[in-house]
Formats: structure tokens, C-alpha cells, sequence
């Protein structure tokens, strides 16, 4: 595979991974027994650990090769910047309520039975979590489902320092490495990237296909579908089931211009934040566009309803960063069902006059559960079977 040292595409080449070298950590098998070791303490990592550990390893998270020190961290807080200069929407931190592990311990990562890798502990300190909050989310409310992660879910110490990669974690989703995705995606052909965490119904569909006629895109483009795969909302449908409406989706619409693969990432629902990281580890992935729709990664209030964030401050962020990380967005349209002309923009509906059809999801999921049939211009009959089934 042949890669720029710049962010810039040639004809025959795919988008450089962000920083010019996508980060490889995993540790040649032969070496692997004397690189556990090394290890004088062992951790034990969450789900959310176990999905920073897969991305670094595979480059994901290009060009971080371990979890950030207390200068980065810092830095990404207040100004989504690595010390260096570099865009990071979101700090990658290891966190541990060991007071047993210090600088200078090598440490086995281990999650569910696996040794993922290890880490050298170049640095441990006590954030200042409301800082974080404020500064990654916007709010310290723990309404916000961020928020309360890192106020109960994580520990009171972050670790950071290099990592070497023992093994991936063992996943229902088969989640392609970057290397893996960029062999199977066209040299010189734009790449729009779709980020999921939910089934992907006739709307998502018909965005996602649509956005290869945006006039920022080349002819010859296809589209990445990458979804999701770790922890995300709780009220969010199952990972297997998800797994399987999107496994019998590819094959019912057996599109060409459509690639498929699944993202080990832990949602944090950030908005903004949330947009510039799926975008950097969407160009790690080979991908040259994104898109971003209304709300992105958006999250409501627990208690009152309200948003956190606007319809459009993830699209408006996102722009601002587009020059410097050298990518593009593709703005997501506001697509409506017409009984005259199926699928249109609202703005084409209302000129035209034509006839709206809609269904909640509220309504939908009502008509799941008594068996009523679901329109196929709402849902992919493949999607609603599996969701029956579940």
C-alpha cells in the first residue's frame, strides 16, 4: 500500500493516515512471551479501556503510539490540541484507582481473560474531572451521559505512556484493522465515511448514498458504513443485534459503491468533541470525507429533555477543523418520505407541495412488537426481521 507523507491524495494513492504513518503497536508473535514479562503489575481493563487499547494498537488513533501523558491531556481538555500541535477531539486516558501503580511500572493490560498488551507508566496523576466535563462536553451536569461516565464510572487516576499490543480483544463485531480496511478501499477515489450506532434504516440509506453526488465528491467515490461497536447509550440496542441488521442489510442491498466495516470505539455522545474524533480516526481508516448530520453525536438532558448541544455546532466545528486535519465534510441532508417522489430534501417537499409520510420511533417500535407491518420506505425488511427476532 503506498501512502503520502501528507494529508493530500494522489490519483493512485489513498489519504495519508492523520500525521503521515499509520501506528502499528502489536508486538511480533515471537516476541510476545518476553514482552509479558516485563510486566511487574497487572490491570484489569473496562470496556471502554479495551477500545482505546484496540484503536492505539491499530492505529486508530494515529499518531498516538500510548495513552497521553498529563501535558496532552491537558492540552486536549482546553483547546482539543495535543502538546505538539496535533487535532484530538477527546483525551485517550487510562484510568486506575490503584495507588499501587506508579512511574516506571510496566503494566499487563489484561480484559476478560486477555492480555491485550502493556504500558509503560510514564505518568500518573488526579484529574480535575469538572475541568475535563466543561472542557470535552461543554457542561459538568451529570445529566449528560459523558459526564456521569467519568464522574462513576472512572477511576480517580489516569496513567499514560507508551503501548505495545499483545493481542485484540475478542469481539461479535470482526472489526477490520485500518491496514485492513485501506487494502480492500479504491486508490484515488474519494471516501465518504458514515458513522452509526443504531440500525440503519431507508433514510440513513438514502443519505449515505446520496452523499456521493455532493458536489465536493468525485464521481468515482464510495462509501464507508462503519459503525460503532463498544459501549455507547444504555438505552441503545444491543451490539449482536446491531451486528446482525447490519450483516443482513450489506447483503440485501449488495451495493458496490459501499464498503463495510465495524469501529471498536466507546461513544461519548460529546457533539463537537465528539465529530473531530470520528473524523481523525476516519482519515487513520483511509477516509477522505465525512458525514455529519443534525446533532451529531448530540445527547439530551436525563431530566428535562432539553439538547446540549445545537443541531449544527457539531457540522460548524467540524468545518473549522476541515483545512488543518485535511479532510472534508459532507453535511447531512434533511431527508423526507414523498408519496409523489419517495426521498427528497424537506426544502424540495415543501416547494413542491408534495405529501409528507412520517413514523416515530415510538410508533415504530410499537408496530415491532404487535407484529403490524413496517412500510418498506420506512425499514429494510432484513433489519425488521432481525429486530423481531431480537
Amino acid at each position: 500500500m503506498n501512502v503520502s507523507k501528507s494529508g493530500n491524495q494522489s490519483s493512485t494513492d489513498l489519504i495519508a493516515p492523520y500525521g503521515g504513518t499509520l501506528v502499528d503497536l502489536m508486538v511480533p508473535n515471537e516476541s510476545k512471551q518476553s514482552i509479558e514479562q516485563k510486566a511487574n503489575k497487572t490491570l484489569e481493563c473496562s470496556d471502554r479501556n479495551a477500545c482505546d487499547i484496540e484503536l492505539l494498537v491499530v492505529g486508530g488513533f494515529s499518531p498516538l503510539s500510548g495513552f497521553m501523558n498529563e501535558k496532552d491531556y491537558n492540552s486536549v481538555v482546553k483547546a482539543n490540541k495535543t502538546e505538539s500541535g496535533r487535532l484530538f477531539g477527546l483525551p485517550i486516558v487510562l484510568d486506575t484507582d490503584r495507588n499501587d501503580i506508579n512511574n516506571g511500572d510496566t503494566v499487563l493490560l489484561t480484559y476478560k481473560g486477555q492480555n491485550l498488551g502493556i504500558i509503560e507508566v510514564e505518568d500518573k496523576w488526579e484529574p480535575d474531572k469538572a475541568l475535563e466535563a466543561m472542557g470535552c462536553y461543554g457542561t459538568t451536569s451529570i445529566e449528560h451521559p459523558a459526564v456521569k461516565m467519568i464522574a462513576t464510572e472512572r477511576k480517580s487516576f489516569y496513567i499514560g505512556g507508551p503501548v505495545q499490543g499483545l493481542e485484540l480483544p475478542k469481539r461479535i463485531f470482526p472489526c477490520k484493522t485500518p491496514a485492513e480496511v485501506r487494502k480492500e478501499l479504491p486508490k484515488g477515489a474519494d471516501v465518504v465515511a458514515f458513522q452509526c450506532r443504531n440500525p440503519i434504516h431507508r433514510a440513513h440509506y438514502e443519505l449515505f448514498t446520496k452523499a456521493l453526488e455532493a458536489s465536493n465528491v468525485r464521481r468515482n467515490a464510495v462509501v464507508l458504513v462503519h459503525p460503532t461497536c463498544g459501549p455507547t447509550q444504555q438505552d441503545d440496542i444491543p451490539g449482536s443485534v446491531r451486528f446482525q441488521t447490519y450483516e443482513k442489510l450489506a447483503a440485501e442491498v449488495n451495493n458496490p459503491r459501499i464498503r463495510w466495516a465495524y469501529l471498536p470505539y466507546a461513544m461519548h455522545m460529546a457533539g463537537p468533541r465528539e465529530a473531530l474524533q470520528h473524523m481523525i480516526i476516519r482519515r487513520n481508516y483511509g477516509c477522505t470525507h465525512f458525514i455529519i448530520g443534525r446533532d451529531m453525536a448530540g445527547c439530551k438532558s436525563s431530566i428535562s429533555g432539553e439538547d446540549f448541544y445545537g443541531p449544527y455546532d457539531a457540522q460548524n466545528f467540524a468545518r473549522e477543523c476541515t483545512k488543518e486535519l485535511e479532510m472534508q465534510t459532507v453535511p447531512s441532508l434533511n431527508l423526507v418520505y414523498t408519496e409523489e417522489e419517495g426521498y427528497v430534501t424537506a426544502q424540495e417537499a415543501e416547494e413542491k407541495g408534495l405529501h409528507i409520510k412520517k413514523l416515530s420511533g415510538t410508533q415504530f417500535r410499537k408496530m415491532l412488537r404487535s407484529g403490524e407491518p413496517i412500510p418498506e420506505w420506512f425499514a429494510f425488511r432484513s433489519v425488521v426481521d432481525v429486530l423481531r427476532a431480537s
